[in-house]
């Protein structure tokens, strides 16, 4: 059995949606199909939550979603009943929107209309190219807790509502993105949830394989709007892709693979623009295991330092240092210390999949017992690959490389696929361009 998750790009106009549905149509072991918000909804919804948004910016908002909709609709040959109840979708969304100031609940049900739309005009499509595909409200199965904008997935309830509403001689049509909590609420995975939520169902229905259709070819060995010669990876292990998504690879959502490797489910990349390359097959154990395989690249991160005589020679310092930034919520990537200091970097990238707000309430409890810097604007570059804590001669090609570049943190040994540091956020592009051409070959 194959899941297959469609991006919003691969469903984002009629002609996309036809090309997803021609893959579908191609092999029956597709039987359980998950798709994104056609490319550009979400981004709309987001903005259209915001209370301080005016009545003319809501109406240009809700028109570009109706406009980019019904483009679509009148490509298919159900289009009056289509747009009969794509308006209805878009009356309730109208209606949701006064409700939508009072809490994040109201937000992630307004969020879920992207995911809900799409999938009614994506089982017509897959109609027409022969594909009965039965349309299965993803919140019957993808149970979470109640964190609204970043719910948890209870894996356990998830096994047992796929078993209920999913028969695996079918062929289903579902959301990624959205699931619900016990209440019945609508929540969401996370922005880029809907790998997530792909992957969940996979390890829930047991599938051989989860296919990620997307608008690359794979996943490269670094981002070729940086690197021109950045080339497709035709196969990677779990550890390695992991890394890498943890780090800035774009084309996985950071927890997509949790799910898979559980599952024992393959895991692959491919275009839906271009079906007939191989794309990148993500496997637990690789033939070939090059020391290093890919680089990625993180903008928009902060270092955060801080400094207290307190730390030498005493107990108990890390802990209720981990402890403030816990209370927040605050996520720490990665960590170096010394006698007296702790330097961390946080992910505050906008579209980070968990974005951290370091506020004054943050640093003013830190500096009840510490000194504190902060540095913004800093880039994390990441080199992954196999086995290279073990690995001699590594270290000194790497940094004569970088020997006329600012390094600001190297974190190493810690794994055995990474070596990653931070740079000056204007030199990253730069020092990616110039590893990429030393350290990776085809």
């Amino acid at each position: 059995m194959i899941v297959s998750k469609f991006g919003g790009t691969s469903v984002g106009t009629y002609q996309a949606m036809q090309r997803s549905a021609r893959i579908v149509a191609s092999d029956s072991d597709r039987r359980l199909i998950v798709i994104s918000a056609t490319s550009g909804t979400t981004n709309d919804l987001v903005d259209l939550s915001e209370s301080t948004l005016d009545s003319t910016s809501r109406e240009e908002i809700l028109k570009r979603i109706e406009e980019r909709h019904l483009n679509i609709i009148k490509e298919c040959s159900e289009k009056e009943k289509l747009e009969k109840e794509f308006y209805g979708q878009l009356s309730e969304l109208r209606e949701h929107l006064d409700f939508v100031g009072r809490d994040k609940r109201w937000k992630d049900r307004l969020y879920a209309f992207g995911e809900l739309m799409s999938t009614k005009l994506f089982v017509e499509v897959l109609k027409e190219n022969g594909v009965q595909a039965e349309w299965l409200d993803a919140r019957e199965v993808i149970k979470t807790d109640s964190t609204f904008g970043n719910a948890e997935p209870d894996r356990e309830v998830i096994a047992k509502k796929a078993k209920k509403w999913i028969d695996p001689k079918k062929i289903y049509l579902t959301q990624g993105f959205i699931g619900s909590d016990i209440f019945g609420n609508t929540t969401t995975l996370g922005r880029g949830g809907s790998d997530f939520s792909a992957s969940l169902f996979a390890e829930a229905v047991k599938a051989d394989t989860l296919e990620i259709w997307t608008d690359v070819a794979g996943v490269y060995t670094t981002d070729p709007r940086i690197v021109p010669g950045a080339f497709p990876i035709h196969e990677i292990s779990f550890n390695e892709a992991a890394e890498l998504s943890v780090f800035g690879g774009k084309v996985l959502h950071p927890a997509t693979l949790k799910p898979a490797i559980r599952g024992g489910v393959n895991v692959r990349v491919a275009s839906s623009s271009e079906p007939d390359e191989p794309g990148t097959l993500i496997v637990k154990e690789t033939k070939n295991k090059p020391v290093i395989r890919a680089i990625s690249l993180r903008k928009d991160q902060t270092l955060l330092t801080v400094n207290s005589l307190q730390m030498l020679h005493q107990h108990g310092f890390l802990a209720q240092l981990f402890k403030v930034l816990a209370e927040h919520k605050i996520s720490v990537d990665l960590v170096s210390t010394s006698e007296v200091s702790v330097a961390l970097t946080l992910d505050t990238a906008v579209n980070a999949a968990n974005k951290v707000e370091l506020t004054d309430q943050v640093l003013d409890e830190l500096r009840e017992f510490a000194e504190v810097s902060v540095e913004k604007e800093l880039a994390l570059i990441a080199l992954i690959g196999n086995e290279m804590q073990k690995t001699s001669g590594l270290g000194g090609p790497l940094f004569t490389a970088l020997e006329s570049y600012n390094i600001r943190l190297i974190c190493h040994g810690a794994s055995s696929n990474n070596l990653c540091f931070l740079v000056d956020h204007d030199e990253s592009e730069q020092i990616v361009k110039m590893l990429h051409e030393k350290f990776i070959t085809e």
